[in-house]
């Protein structure tokens, strides 16, 4: 009896997939035709499926095929974005990238905590609760929309690359936080430094040393005996990039993104592989990581709670309106006005400012709150989908109009 019924529900969950992928191909060949980033579209898309709707798709947030999917999903696409960032374009920008990703966490978080706590009327801690929440950008949602949008080189690698190592600051900020809430101890910034650094340190060195060896094994003149198998290299070494630094207690997310760096950047270590080679794997890529997107973000807009989105509503999107306006601006001039080596232009900030979409990684936040009965976390899971709809529906979709009117669209 055990048996069929665990045979019903694999049954259930491959004819689920296989509807998110039919309904997921419709979707991106829309976007294409819209010309707007996919993950637009797949997120309304989730809406419309959804049990809040039509009911053709109902999986838990926290059951572990969602967790599964969330988990590689958002390290492959963080891979595939730290593979298309060039070295040479980095160290122009380095100064920018550290001060926003760590002090920048914290001035979006004490901004928008003060919105929280000035338009929802909760208590203090929770308002900073739900700012630490929302803090760290989206690499899941960013990575797609510029790798289908070239914008200038240096401006989309330096908002991908700040996506990637500033979710590390917003976990370790939310739970510091978290913790004073709850009652189980106080904030201290020397241990959270240290452990920053630690998560940073460890995750770039994990990240480093397999995309080195990867990178060995199918290019090397001499090593390279696993050329062939490239894709499956690239599958194993990004889960291994992961649990690695997970099982250190470092950033994964950081480790598959400095994975990434590395394998694309194999000229600078002085391997070459044939035009071929290259391109067999960079289509296997590209494939992988619409797959990923695609079911990340139908999974996403599935599980949109209207109900509990409604009880906060205008309150939560004024939080969203001061998180997208005010935070975000004061940000970016902030942490990018003094790094003088990058000569950053007015446009190009001012590009930055409105190119900080929320997604998987503060909804997974929320959802953990949820999970662990924090202070205020409906209100906080209620003003997080509030953010992720905002952003996504609206910069995302604007994101390619902006960059042509500040003139740093770059034409195909």
């Amino acid at each position: 009896m055990e048996s069929s019924v665990s045979l019903e529900i694999a049954k259930h969950t491959l004819l689920i997939f296989g509807i998110i992928l039919g309904i997921g191909t419709l979707s991106g060949l829309l976007a294409r035709m819209a010309r707007v980033p996919d993950v637009v579209v797949f997120l309304l898309v989730g809406m419309l499926i959804g049990p809040s709707m039509l009911g053709f798709v109902d999986i838990r947030a926290d059951s572990t095929v969602n967790q599964l999917i969330l988990i590689f999903g958002s390290s492959y696409i963080l891979f595939d974005g730290g593979a298309s960032i060039k070295l040479s374009v980095l160290k122009e920008v380095w100064i920018t990238i550290l001060i926003i990703a760590t002090v920048g966490v914290l001035i979006t978080a004490a901004i928008t905590g003060a919105a929280a706590y000035y338009f929802l009327g909760v208590p203090v801690i929770v308002a900073l609760l739900l700012g630490a929440t929302l803090a760290s950008t989206d690499p899941a949602t960013l990575v797609p929309v510029f790798k289908q949008i070239k914008i200038k080189e240096r401006v989309a690698q330096t908002v991908m690359t700040e996506s990637a190592f500033n979710d590390a600051m917003g976990a370790i900020v939310t739970f510091a936080v978290l913790a004073v809430a709850m009652g189980a101890g106080e904030f201290s910034a020397a241990d959270s430094l240290i452990d920053l650094l630690k998560q940073a340190i460890l995750g770039t060195v994990i990240g480093g040393v397999l995309g080195y060896a990867a990178a060995m094994l199918i290019a090397h003149e001499k090593f390279g005996f696993l050329t062939e198998y490239a894709p499956v290299v690239t599958l194993m070494a990004v889960i291994g990039a992961y649990m690695g630094a997970d099982g250190a207690h470092a950033s994964g997310f950081m480790a598959v993104f400095v994975f990434g760096i590395m394998l694309g950047n194999q000229d600078a270590l002085g391997l070459k592989r044939s035009h071929e080679d290259h391109k067999i794997l960079e289509d296997f890529i590209m494939t992988t990581a619409f797959v990923m997107r695609l079911f990340i973000f139908i999974l996403l807009g599935t599980q949109v709670d209207f109900a509990l989105m409604n009880q906060y509503l205008w309150a939560g999107v004024a939080v969203v309106t001061v998180f997208m306006l005010v935070a975000r601006p004061v940000t970016v001039f902030l942490c990018a006005l003094p790094d003088r080596r990058a000569k950053w232009s007015f446009k190009e900030m001012l590009f930055m400012c409105w190119t900080r979409e929320t997604g998987v990684i503060p909804g997974a936040l929320a959802g953990m709150l949820v999970g662990m009965k924090a202070p205020g976390a409906d209100i906080i899971a209620s003003v997080t989908f509030i953010a992720i709809l905002m952003t996504i529906l609206i910069q995302a979709t604007t994101t390619k109009w902006l960059a042509r009117k500040l003139g740093l669209l770059v034409e195909e």
